[in-house]
């Protein structure tokens, strides 16, 4: 489709530009037809819209296939990028940016690719290039997506049913292994590049000569790499790269070592002496500069191409520069030192890896731009056929000269010519080195004075072989003089000829030559002349008394030819003139051994050619010497550096051999060593000429065919009767056995190895059955006995290998006769599990051959042979590699899967080309049911091992489909014999079950899981295969049905298998499952009544399942339920069913849970759930321990460490202490029960200490000491109780902070089954609020809404399909009311009762109801408190739990008022206690406490409860509120008192900065109580004993300074009147309306302060005057206190007043104070009685108060000084003792009502566990004033601080209430005590007051309740 077209028209056919489309009919521009492969979807579309492809068409009919004749790279090319695209796509969205972007070029790329295709127009070989381009791309895009690996054949994809497995394997093994390292290059390579030499006084220009060096050899291994700089010490010719570039090339690995060198040489051109300017003469010499060295190690690091700079030397002496490298290698620093210039030259080298032609592929720019060529010296270590070399390399050495009468010694230079044989000079052909074009002369480098010069200059002659005879060197000398004149005077010459006159070329070596002495104008051009005198001592040409005249002085050359025409061995020469010499032949024959190899290959044909002539001339003299020459050539081919000249042989042999006749001497000979193997001194020979056989064959069978050419076929019998003898002996010579390694077993190997490279040449003369019978004879000849020489059984599996990869055994004529014998051998070697390698590749070769739908006669009597010969070994083969422990080492476990996956892919092959007939063949063949029993067995279990996902890589797809395609059709054929003998009374459970676990394995593969597939892929794999899932899936079920009653004995263990199964999302597979698991329940109902043990296993294969993280569907327990509906036994199923749905539910939620990254409350709420269902439902108590352990690893990861104690504490309790043995268990050893216990009681302490829950560690402490003790294990004992101490000591020292509590709903079917429309309590994270909590919630529910309000939702929400969150906090209601009530506990010790096993917790609504009275709203608001009841008590296994219950009371406004007051109160108390107790850092929330209450009375404040109910109208309507309106006045008498003794408190602590503040607070006070009617507190009040919240009861840790008179004539000692105890959770608002704008002052301080401070307004306790009219408001805006009230007004939500403790030092908010003895209670109107106080005798004596009483009391404390730190006794006040210190009359202690106004304020909230509560005290009691330990008394100062309590703004001063006032020996007054009164739960009867029932102390909960 090439246009997209909408398909608008009637029956019109949607498309979309790429989509293929088939066409059935075509009419008018119309076409109707269907998309390819989807029939279904037919109609019309314009035919313009389209282009045609050709097609072909398979299996035309119903199931007929439609595939593009295109080429099939194109195809796969179109089919990949498409998936690409989707998952291109998804790379974007999962953010991998980089493959990404890498992915979308390679796209491109191979869409332009694809153009250069289709367009055609590419020539075959860049086709072939571009197909490998995008074949490679294709399988990069492939690997970076995890797609499948593809299998290839020279580009094109391949058809797995087109061609055998085992050729299929080695195609994706093939394309496997390219992935991995290649093999590391033999062939290296060395590019150098100069660059410059950078020095500071240059000018002339210079040479640069680099080479390679061996230090070992102390030779030069390279030519030269000449160029030359200019004066700048740049290259002269930057615009040719050739000139200053070079390749070092054929490094072989051994040279690649630290001591090869690379040696630069620099010359300069210039006059003599460095920097002469006086010398101006234009003569140049070349002249000595310098050297540096670089070992070539240093660039086996790596391949770097920065520039490097060498350091540049110079010798000491000039004499010494021929060895100057040597010395800086060898580091002799007295011999050189850095240039004067101190010269750098800069070079760029880099290492390359390769042959050379792989290298001018890879690097073609280097190549393009132009690079010199640099050789090795000599041959390279592979001399290649054709090679043409011929360079002479002379290295001019040295010279011997005398001074020719000068005092001095001479300035030498050499000049060298190459001259003809005419006397003239060839041009060009001497060559300085690569890099520069050859000269026609040399001229050496000039030594300063130096007689003895020593050069080492090598040079290269390229001289033409023709030019080569006659010609010679000449050198000529010459003085170079210093003068002005600059002369070169010539004063003598040497020569050397280049061949002799026998045609030899100079030998290698040096060569002294003779120095001829001569004048400057000599004429040498006349050669000639010369050529007759000796040129070198020891060699003379004549007796000529010239040669003794001129032996004194001499000049040293060293010579060494490379040529592939000329020769230097004598002998060679003789061999190949041997018609010249024919007395030496004999000689020439037995010399050519002594030849070098590199000789010989130079002159092969030659050499082959003089052989047969010599054997033709005659042949009896020098047959055998001429067959033993023969075998050294050809055996010299065999030598890896000649090995490519076997094809010159082959070549000679085909083309330019004509020994007609020598095929009889050959034979001959052969046959003559062949019968004398047995002779122990012609064993070497023989095996060099059994080496050479192949060659030998070779020319065997060229003669005889040359010989039938010329005579027409003559003595053919002839020829096949030696052929036969030849035969017959080498059987003979085979079928010999020897024990052991012998020289026999040698040659026999040494035979077998090279035997199957005959069969090609006998296949030239013979028929090829023939042929096929010979081989089978001679293999078949070889022994059986497998326990001989192992390494020669090695070489015959060879040899048996190379017979079936040769051509004769392609034929199929051949191969059936060859066949048995090669069985035979790889039966042989299976059945000893030797050489598996070897016999894993003949297999495979084998298979090759036979292609999957041959269906050939012979291919199936081959089939028939195999199964008959190797199946049975195969099996047992595979069986017992993979059963075997893979190898260590990567190169052996590679090898080691490559051999298995070989013989699986034999075995599969060989499976696929069974028959029918060959199965059924093969089953009969088993004579009895024992055999075949163990044959099924065998192949079941080596399925099940195919099947392993290990077998092979992971992207091997379409191997493994292949694989499952013939695994299930052999178990098709296999299950009929399982229905014919193991039935019935043949039942075998062992095969039956066997097979049913292969089946249910096969079907849960992975890589038959086609829903996991791209839409491309799988509709690829059901074209071809089908779903193999449901064709095993029929099996099982067809089979199941043929147990009839033996189905018993699958029941239960099958239910697992068949259940993972039934749960894969695949409807028919389903369908066919449902009805066995009916079957099994309907089957276990009979026979035991239940179905126990299918519940049971159901339920442990699912948790597994879901552990492995498999898939599970919920969809199959309907199907099975409406099977269940027409059984008898239906109410068991449907509820075995049900149970199985809720178990899957769970299990689906915390597989879901599980899938999340970080550890969150789903997870844990999610296990909790499961763990739970085990327990209760299930009562499988190891998946219960399991779901345990799983639980506490998640609280661990949160830092939960008191959950975590808690789950753990849940295994605990399922332990006793016994010594009943324990198995080893998750992470638990084999261990006793009390070990267990022991070492969980010790983690869970641990867990209880971390998480700060010490209270509960302590218990567990005492329960395992208990264990000690009973065991007399003291020593743990000890640690046990030091570990107790040590917890006891934490909760006195350590801060705790106490946590918050939100209620949160989860609503909507959007949940989780264990959330849905539930609410929960959550205990919060420290220093968590309601917004970050909220936001923790929204963060774990993304989807979720949060709901703006705190009403219950309707029905509506709960059915909706969404997730909709209520969140809001709560406030916790203590269990332990008698440790929070009871007096002296400390704050540390309360706060645990506070947090810490709570079941239940209140939140408030307030609301209006009636008439709202605008002028006072407190008249009608109501709240409504609701109580959660919860299903376990928080902390526990969780941070949360479900609400169980809930419960709504109404409050009225007068109980809502006195609550907010007793709260207010208490919160008062609090602040004041910690301000005394110097507990308090900041006095910043006492003031903005004290400013709250007092300021907003004087606005208001209590005077609007006053206006309320104390009102005449209230009383009279609600006369049952006579004891609670009591109660309101109490408390706001009660308050008065407080802030009274709060402000005399505060103005010993305020800072300067706040006492206008303080003043103001002072005067406002005196305004409250005027506008109470609150003159003196003596009509109303009464005597109360003293509580103290610190340390111990009734002890004071402050010490109170004294205070003044107001007339200031006397001092009167001042003691704190009290010490507040620490309390419950407090209210947070103040006694102020918030709605009204004179407390906005107080409000925004709060809010200010509101994180430093944590205040918190409590739902509890509302402001009084708030108006409540705001709309609710839970988690939208909620206030950053967890306290908030849902229906706070926005305006106030962060008003914080309650404390400003830290979080965990809040007081709780939630009290139900015990109510008072009436004998300490005062009615309503005894207020007016101004009777004196009296005490009540039934109050008891002070030592009846506390246990703590007789501690002394503290001395007096000197104002403005710190508080006195020891404990110390406090005071019991009496009123007589008040009277008795002569105060002031006026003074409201006078009155008797004082104490018992205020012993309601300091009753505070006891702990039960004390039995008794503290009552007043007797008046007769006195306590001394001072203790033993008492300090000094410090002087206070006299002046009484400005705004002080006891100023006033009136002129004149007033008296100090009696209150503030305490005689030095008296006990202080107290405050009153905390209300004691107790809210019935029935508000209407809210005036009948209860008496308080003392409790027993309660007992420590047990362990497994914490």
């Amino acid at each position: 489709v090439i246009a997209g077209f909408r398909g608008t028209v009637p029956h019109g056919l949607s498309l979309e530009i790429g989509d293929t489309v088939q066409i059935l009919e075509k009419c008018d521009g119309e076409v109707f037809g269907f998309y390819l492969n989807y029939f279904i979807f037919q109609g019309i579309f314009p035919s313009n819209y389209i282009h045609l492809k050709n097609a072909c068409v398979k299996n035309k009919g119903q199931f007929e296939m439609v595939i593009p004749t295109e080429d099939s790279v194109i195809t796969e090319m179109t089919s990949t990028l498409r998936d690409w695209g989707t998952m291109w796509k998804q790379l974007y969205v999962r953010n991998e940016g980089d493959l990404f972007h890498r992915l979308w070029h390679i796209m491109n790329e191979i869409l332009d690719l694809r153009r250069q295709v289709l367009v055609g127009h590419l020539t075959h070989d860049r086709m072939k290039d571009v197909k490998r381009h995008i074949t490679a791309r294709l399988d990069w895009g492939n690997e970076q997506l995890g797609l499948d690996l593809v299998p290839r054949k020279e580009y094109a994809m391949v058809d797995p049913e087109e061609i055998s497995i085992t050729e299929l394997y080695r195609l994706m093994e093939h394309r496997h292994r390219k992935k991995d390292t290649p093999v590391p290059a033999s062939s290296h390579h060395l590019f150098v590049q100069m660059k410059s030499l950078m020095c500071s006084n240059l000018g002339e220009e210079l040479e640069v000569i680099f080479s390679l060096f061996d230090s070992k050899e102390n030779r030069p291994i390279s030519e030269r790499f000449f160029l030359r700089l200019n004066r700048n010490g740049l290259p002269k010719c930057p615009e040719k790269p050739e000139r200053h570039c070079s390749l070092f090339v054929d490094l072989g690995s051994s040279e690649l070592r630290k001591d090869i060198y690379i040696t630069v040489h620099i010359i300069r051109i210039g006059r003599m002496g460095a920097g002469e300017k006086k010398n101006a003469c234009n003569v140049q010499y070349r002249r000595p500069f310098g050297c540096a060295v670089l070992s070539i190690a240093d660039l086996l690091a790596g391949d770097s191409k920065d520039d490097l700079v060498l350091k540049v030397y110079m010798c000491n002496t000039e004499s010494d520069w021929y060895q100057i490298h040597e010395n800086i290698i060898k580091k002799l620093n007295a011999r050189y030192n850095l240039t004067g210039s101190n010269a750098g030259l800069a070079v760029s080298l880099q290492l390359l890896h390769g042959d050379i032609e792989q290298i001018r592929r890879e690097y073609t720019s280097m190549f393009t731009h132009g690079v010199s060529i640099t050789r090795k010296l000599g041959f390279s270590n592979i001399i290649m056929p054709g090679e043409m070399r011929n360079d002479l390399y002379i290295t001019v050495e040295r010279g011997e000269f005398e001074k020719g009468g000068k005092s001095v010694a001479r300035n030498v230079e050499v000049t060298m010519h190459v001259v003809d044989s005419s006397g003239q000079i060839l041009k060009d052909f001497i060559s300085f080195g690569s890099g520069e074009p050859p000269a026609s002369e040399y001229h050496s480098f000039v030594l300063y004075h130096n007689n003895g010069p020593r050069w080492a200059e090598l040079l290269k002659l390229p001289i033409p072989v023709d030019k080569f005879r006659g010609a010679h060197i000449r050198c000529e000398f010459r003085h170079c003089s210093t003068k002005e004149k600059g002369e070169k005077k010539l004063f003598g010459f040497s020569f050397v000829p280049l061949m002799q006159e026998n045609g030899r070329t100079l030998p290698d070596g040096t060569h002294e030559l003779i120095v001829h002495k001569c004048e400057e104008n000599t004429n040498l051009q006349d050669s000639g002349r010369y050529l007759k005198l000796p040129f070198s001592k020891g060699i003379f040409l004549g007796n000529n008394s010239q040669a003794v005249k001129t032996t004194k002085e001499s000049f040293w050359i060293t010579s060494f030819l490379c040529s592939t025409k000329l020769t230097q061995n004598g002998d060679m020469l003789d061999l190949l003139k041997w018609r010249t010499h024919p007395d030496k032949i004999a000689g020439c024959l037995s010399k050519l051994k002594e030849i070098d190899g590199s000789e010989i290959v130079k002159f092969l044909q030659d050499t082959l050619d003089t052989l047969f002539g010599i054997l033709d001339e005659n042949s009896q003299k020098y047959g055998s010497k001429v067959f033993d020459c023969l075998v050294h050539i050809i055996n010299l081919l065999q030598d890896s550096k000649f090995h490519h000249f076997k094809p010159v042989m082959d070549t000679y042999i085909e083309s330019h051999f004509a020994g007609a006749l020598a095929y009889r001497d050959l034979i001959k000979v052969l046959k003559w060593h062949i019968d004398r193997v047995t002779e122990v001194e012609l064993h070497e020979h023989i095996q060099e000429v059994l080496k050479a056989q192949e060659y030998i064959f070779k020319y065997i069978v060229q003669s005889r065919r040359l010989f039938s050419i010329a005579t027409g076929g003559q003595n053919e019998e002839e020829f096949r009767c030696c052929i036969q003898e030849l035969l017959m002996s080498v059987r003979f010579f085979l079928s010999q056995e020897s024990k052991g390694a012998s020289a026999l077993s040698q040659l026999q190997a040494v035979f077998l190895s090279s035997f199957p490279s005959v069969y090609s040449e006998l296949l030239k003369l013979f028929d090829v059955r023939e042929v096929a019978n010979l081989v089978h004879d001679t293999l078949g000849s070889l022994p059986t006995v497998m326990h001989g020489d192992e390494s020669l059984q090695a070489v015959k599996l060879q040899s048996i290998g190379k017979t079936v990869e040769s051509h004769l055994y392609t034929n199929p004529d051949s191969r059936y006769i060859l066949l048995p014998v090669v069985l035979h051998h790889l039966h042989m070697h299976l059945q000893e599990q030797k050489d598996l390698i070897m016999c894993a590749r003949i297999l495979s070769n084998i298979f090759c051959l036979i292609k999957k739908n041959s269906s050939e006669k012979s291919v199936l009597e081959e089939i028939d042979v195999i199964v008959n010969s190797l199946l049975d070994i195969l099996l047992r083969t595979i069986l017992e590699i993979t059963s075997r422990p893979q190898p260590s080492g990567s190169a052996m476990r590679l090898q080691f899967q490559d051999v298995t996956g070989e013989f699986v892919s034999c075995l599969l092959s060989l499976l696929r080309q069974m028959t029918d007939r060959h199965y059924q063949q093969l089953l009969d063949s088993f004579n009895t049911k024992e055999n075949l029993r163990d044959f099924l067995l065998q192949i079941f279990t080596v399925f099940r091992i195919l099947i392993r996902p290990e077998m092979f890589p992971k992207d091997w797809t379409v191997m493994r489909l292949v694989a499952n395609n013939v695994i299930i059709t052999t178990v098709l054929y296999l299950s009929d014999a399982l229905r014919k003998n193991f039935l019935n009374e043949n039942f075998d459970y062992k095969i039956w079950d066997s097979y049913f676990f292969l089946a249910v394995i096969f079907i849960n593969q992975l890589c038959l899981q086609l829903e996991m597939f791209t839409p491309s892929k799988k509709k690829k794999v059901l074209e071809k295969y089908g779903d193999m899932r449901v064709t095993m899936g029929c099996e099982i079920f067809s089979m199941w049905q043929n147990l009839g009653e033996h189905k018993l004995h699958f029941i239960p263990a099958l239910i697992g298998p068949f259940l993972e199964v039934t749960l894969i999302p695949q409807p028919d597979l389903r369908n066919v499952m449902i009805p066995i698991f009916h079957d099994m329940m309907d089957w276990e109902q009979r026979r035991s009544g239940n179905f126990k043990q299918v519940e049971a296993k159901l339920i442990d294969k699912l948790d597994s399942l879901m552990s492995e993280g498999k898939v599970i569907c919920l969809s199959y327990t309907n199907s099975l339920s409406s099977k269940i509906e027409r059984e008898t036994w239906r109410e068991s199923g449907v509820s075995l069913i049900a149970t199985v749905t809720r178990l899957m539910e769970r299990l689906l939620d915390y597989r879901d849970c599980m899938k999340m990254g970080e550890v969150d409350g789903k997870k844990i709420g999610c296990t909790v759930s499961l763990l739970n269902f085990y327990k209760t439902e299930l009562n499988k108590e190891e998946m219960y321990i399991r779901y345990i352990h799983k639980l506490y690893d998640l609280h661990l990861k949160a830092q939960n460490f008191t959950e975590a104690a808690y789950t753990l504490l849940l295994y605990d309790e399922l332990l006793e202490w016994s010594d009943r043995p324990l198995r080893e268990f998750l992470n638990y050893p084999m261990q006793t029960e009390w070990q267990r216990k022991e070492c969980l009681h010790l983690t869970i302490i641990q867990n209880f200490d971390r998480g700060k829950c010490w209270e509960n560690g302590i218990i567990l402490c005492r329960k395992i000491a208990e264990q000690y003790e009973s065991y007399y294990d003291y020593r743990n004992l000890s640690k046990m109780r030091m570990m107790e101490a040590s917890l006891y000591d934490k909760i006195m020292d350590q801060q705790r902070l106490e946590p918050e509590f939100f209620r949160v709903g989860f609503y909507g079917k959007k949940f989780p089954f264990f959330l849905r429309n539930k609410e929960f309590v959550c205990r919060g994270h420290d220093y968590e609020r309601l917004e970050a909590f909220q936001q923790r919630m929204l963060n774990e529910f993304p989807h979720a809404i949060a709901m703006q309000h705190a009403n219950q939702p309707d029905e509506t929400i709960f059915q909706a399909e969404a997730q909709y969150l209520q969140i809001y906090a709560v406030t916790p209601i203590p269990e332990n009311q008698e440790v929070l009530q009871r007096d002296g506990i400390p704050d540390n010790i309360k706060s645990f009762y506070k947090v810490n096993h709570i079941w239940r917790f209140r939140y408030d609504r307030p609301f209006h109801k009636g008439t709202k009275d605008k002028e006072n709203e407190f008249k009608s608001l109501w709240v409504e408190r609701t109580t959660l009841i919860l299903v376990q008590s928080l902390p526990g296994i969780s941070r949360w739990f479900e609400v169980e219950k809930r419960e709504v009371v109404e409050m009225s406004p007068l109980e809502n008022a006195t609550e907010v007051l007793e709260n207010k109160n208490q919160q008062l108390r609090t602040l004041i206690s910690q301000c005394q107790t110097r507990q308090m850092q900041n006095i910043n929330p006492l003031t903005m406490c004290l400013n709250g209450v007092i300021d907003a009375a004087v606005n208001g404040g209590v005077a609007r409860y006053q206006e309320a109910f104390f009102v005449k109208e209230y009383i009279l309507n609600h006369p049952e509120d006579g004891e609670k309106i009591t109660r309101l006045r109490e408390l706001m008498l009660e308050q008065a008192q407080i802030l009274e003794f709060g402000l005399a408190v505060h103005e010993k602590v305020v800072p300067q900065d706040m006492r206008p503040l303080h003043k103001k607070l002072v005067d406002q006070f005196f305004v409250m109580k005027s506008s109470l009617g609150i003159q003196e507190f003596s009509a109303c009040v009464q005597a109360s004993p003293v509580h103290f919240p610190n340390g111990s009861p009734r002890v004071c840790r402050n010490s109170i300074p004294v205070s003044m008179s107001p007339d200031g004539a006397r001092v009167i000692p001042r003691r704190s009147p009290l010490s507040y105890p620490a309390v419950n959770r407090y209210s947070s608002s103040s006694l102020s309306s918030q709605a009204s704008a004179e407390v906005s002052n107080i409000t925004g301080q709060s809010e200010s302060s509101d994180e430093v401070f944590n205040m918190q307004p409590s739902p509890s306790t509302s402001s009084l005057s708030s108006t409540h009219s705001a709309s609710p408001n839970v988690t939208s805006s909620a206030p950053s206190s967890a306290r908030a009230s849902p229906l706070l007004s926005d305006k106030h939500k962060h008003s914080r007043e309650n404390s400003c403790l830290s979080p965990r030092e809040r007081p709780c908010s939630a009290i139900y104070p015990t109510p008072l003895e009436t004998s300490q209670r005062m009615l309503f109107n005894h207020i007016g009685d101004g009777a004196l106080p009296r005490s009540d005798s039934n109050l008891p004596g002070p030592d009846k108060a506390s246990p703590a009483r007789h501690i002394a009391s503290v001395s007096p404390s000197p104002a403005g000084r710190s508080p006195m730190k020891g404990s110390v006794q406090s005071f019991t006040p009496s009123p007589v003792e008040y009277h008795s210190s002569g105060l002031i009359s006026n003074s409201p202690v006078l009155s008797g009502s004082y104490s018992s106004g205020i012993s309601s304020l300091s009753r505070c909230s006891t702990s039960e566990t004390s039995g008794f509560e503290s009552q007043g005290s007797e008046p007769a009691v006195t306590v001394p004033s001072y203790s033993v330990s008492e300090e000094p008394v410090r002087k206070e100062s006299k002046t009484p601080p400005p705004y002080s309590v006891y100023e006033r703004t009136l002129k004149r001063p007033v008296p100090l209430p009696h209150s503030l006032s305490i005689p030095p020996t008296a006990d202080p007054p107290a405050l009153p005590p905390k209300p004691q009164l107790v809210r019935p739960n029935n508000l209407e009867n809210s005036n009948r007051r209860t008496e308080q029932v003392p409790r027993p102390r309660p007992l420590p909960r047990k362990v497994s309740q914490l």
